[in-house]
């Protein structure tokens, strides 16, 4: 049997299920009402689609390599920028896997209550202990390495993938075939969905990054592609198209439920929740459509919490380099799990937990925050794709590729160029709070304080192990 089996279809629809997700509408929607259309076609074919065929052209590059971009750097660079890359890889998931306990407290509270006023109505510092305790359990759960989460999380994500569909289908059909009111009005003027290119809007940028990102993980597949010169790029444009209709489609579903001009406080929290609920009373089958999200969307963000804590640190250490990662990071216990690593792992996750809670108020405003912390720091591992596709670029007689996605390598380095500098830019102003400075300038420089630090603290910590590995050698 032919290995080159995978056709364009096959590739587009693989790296959509692992890239789209109901949450990237609800978000932005959040931020940017029904302006968010407009933004969605610019961020698509300014950035997604030279971002995922740059990924195309890396995985042909280097077919025989398993280690992903840390791999892409050392081939193209040192070992020294190769463990950084491994490092940022890693690190940006802290702040992830500080999200997911929120995740699943409001899953959990819409399932059984019906309603998220659990987390709205409890004290934040409160809800950061209990999402301390679920992360710590989770962290024990994910160092006896027990496999029955990962198939339980390939069921909840298929599961989540067909409700963000569904969403889509019975949202923008609702008006037609229930007589449901429209939320937002004037949505037939063009007006409605032009967005106002200010200072505010630009710092909501990181969030569409945040979504259409991780497209590194489809670079594997290119070798498996028939004609892959053809098929590869034809495939991620399809999915480039796909990703943009249902985003499009999406918010102007949201805005069918939701006034645009009057968003609710809490619809990065509950929107999701909220949405199917009143899908189900238009549709007239009560919460049903509710309960199936939020128990698909507590065993999805359980299974991401307990996959996300072990897979990045086994990357990060799978081909530790003595130089720069202390032996005792690395070591292994009989179960083959790197226990120091995990404590590791669970002193920062701990940390970021607890510490904002001391300067928000409510629940809401800690999901808000840590949710645009997420958007600024985890795009900063795109960074290290964009360094490789340039530098392929710049040594192209080094880097012989099946598939290219310019000829050009001087065209192929300014096109690197330009996603490298539009992530930093995106990333650098999406630390800017995304509240009112005068409703409260305290809050607001606590926000901007983290946002700073955070990035900060968790690059920094990665210069630090070589150190440490220099003076354990000696």
């Amino acid at each position: 049997m032919n290995e080159k089996q995978l056709r364009w279809y096959n590739i587009s629809l693989m790296a959509f299920v692992s890239v789209w997700g109901l949450g990237n509408v609800v978000n932005n929607y959040a931020q940017q009402g029904l302006t968010v259309v407009v933004s969605w076609v610019l961020i698509m074919l300014l950035y997604f689609v030279p971002y995922a065929l740059s990924v195309g052209q890396l995985g042909s590059t280097f077919k025989e390599s398993n280690g992903g971009v840390s791999s892409w750097i050392k081939a193209t660079s040192t070992k020294r920028l190769a463990y950084y890359a491994a490092w940022t890889y890693w690190v940006v998931h802290i702040p992830y896997l500080a999200q997911k306990p929120q995740g699943i407290l409001v899953a959990l509270s819409w399932l059984f209550k019906g309603n998220g006023s659990f987390v709205n109505t409890v004290d934040a510092k409160i809800i950061s202990v209990i999402c301390l305790v679920i992360f710590l359990f989770f962290l024990w759960i994910a160092s006896k390495g027990l496999t029955t989460l990962k198939m339980i999380g390939n069921m909840a994500g298929t599961a989540m993938f067909v409700m963000s569909i569904l969403f889509i289908i019975l949202a923008v059909s609702a008006p037609a075939m229930t007589g449901a009111q429209v939320a937002t009005p004037n949505m037939t003027s063009v007006a409605t969905y032009i967005p106002k290119f200010n200072f505010a809007y630009l710092t909501t940028i990181s969030m569409l990054v945040f979504a259409v990102g991780g497209a590194e993980k489809i670079s594997p597949y290119v070798n498996n592609t028939k004609n892959p010169a053809k098929e590869f790029p034809k495939g991620m444009i399809v999915l480039a198209g796909m990703v943009a209709l249902c985003a499009l489609l999406g918010s102007i579903a949201m805005g069918m439920l939701f006034d645009a001009n009057n968003i609710p406080e809490d619809l990065m929290v509950n929107g999701a929740y909220e949405a199917f609920q009143r899908l189900g009373a238009f549709y007239g089958v009560g919460n049903v459509f509710l309960i199936f999200y939020a128990v698909a969307n507590a065993l999805a963000q359980i299974s991401a919490l307990a996959f996300s804590i072990d897979a990045p640190l086994k990357i990060l250490l799978a081909d530790a380099d003595p130089d720069f990662i202390p032996e005792k990071l690395s070591q292994l216990n009989k179960k083959g799990t790197p226990t120091n690593g995990y404590a590791l792992t669970g002193v920062l996750v701990s940390i970021l937990i607890i510490i904002p809670s001391l300067g928000m108020g409510n629940m809401t405003e800690l999901y808000r925050w840590l949710l645009n912390l997420n958007s600024v720091v985890m795009p900063l591992r795109y960074l290290w794709v964009f360094l490789a596709f340039m530098w392929i670029n710049k040594y192209s007689e080094r880097f012989p590729s099946d598939y290219k996605f310019v000829k050009n390598n001087k065209i192929g380095y300014l096109i690197g160029l330009w996603c490298f500098a539009f992530t930093a830019f995106a990333c650098f102003l999406g630390m800017v709070p995304k509240k009112e400075f005068a409703a409260d300038p305290k809050a607001w420089f606590f926000e901007l304080t983290l946002n700073i630090l955070t990035p900060i603290v968790l690059v920094a910590l990665g210069l630090i192990l070589p150190i440490i590995a220099k003076r354990n050698k000696k």
